[in-house]
């Protein structure tokens, strides 16, 4: 259980799982959460660069189903007799958000913000992956591999969308480095069952 995956460098501590047992409300607020900030990045970067067409197409379909995963979460805590609870900050995504070069060309940055999502994206789905294997909750188990299939998915359209706009050597070259700087960050991250990442 321990593999990483999507090219990963630190897998996360499988005992993560059994933290998430213990606070299923707490992680299904910030999953809801995560799914909502995904469907407004998605819109901001529509808004931003409504001149790239591919991205708008794409992009479109995948803050749908990003607001739809959002729905699925909340139809989950309302069927358990639990609410919504409050937004906590991401330590993660704000710590990734750091590593966007500014200032640079406009095409340099989009592959930037490209693959943060890409990243984001690939840590999501390595833990949907472990929960779907490891919780003790058949329906939970098929509720987080349903994720898991989505957010690999999202993942490759993000790499892919970051080639359209820079040469595929670059973005490979970037991602390494982004690979490295997460791993980082997972490391100073306490472990925790409440949130996603």
């Amino acid at each position: 259980m321990s593999k990483t995956i999507l090219g990963l460098k630190l897998p996360t501590d499988p005992r993560w799982v059994n933290l998430v047992e213990i606070s299923i409300e707490e992680i299904l607020t910030d999953h809801a959460y995560c799914e909502m900030k995904a469907a407004q990045t998605c819109i901001s970067l529509i808004h931003k660069y409504a001149g790239r067409q591919r991205l708008v197409d794409e992009l479109a379909a995948v803050a749908a189903e990003e607001w739809g995963h959002f729905r699925l979460v909340l139809a989950e805590l309302k069927k358990r007799g639990m609410e919504l609870g409050k937004n906590r900050i991401d330590v993660y995504v704000n710590e990734l958000l750091k590593l966007e070069r500014k200032g640079d060309r406009i095409e340099r940055q989009l592959m930037d913000k490209l693959l943060i999502q890409a990243m984001i994206e690939a840590r999501s789905c390595e833990r949907f992956r472990l929960l779907s294997e490891g919780m003790k909750e058949a329906t939970l188990r098929k509720f987080y591999r349903h994720f898991m299939i989505s957010e690999a998915g999202h993942y490759r359209l993000f790499v892919d969308l970051a080639k359209e706009y820079m040469p595929a050597k670059i973005v490979r070259e970037r991602w390494k480095e982004i690979v490295v700087a997460e791993a980082e960050i997972i490391k100073g991250l306490r472990l925790s069952g409440e949130r996603m990442h």
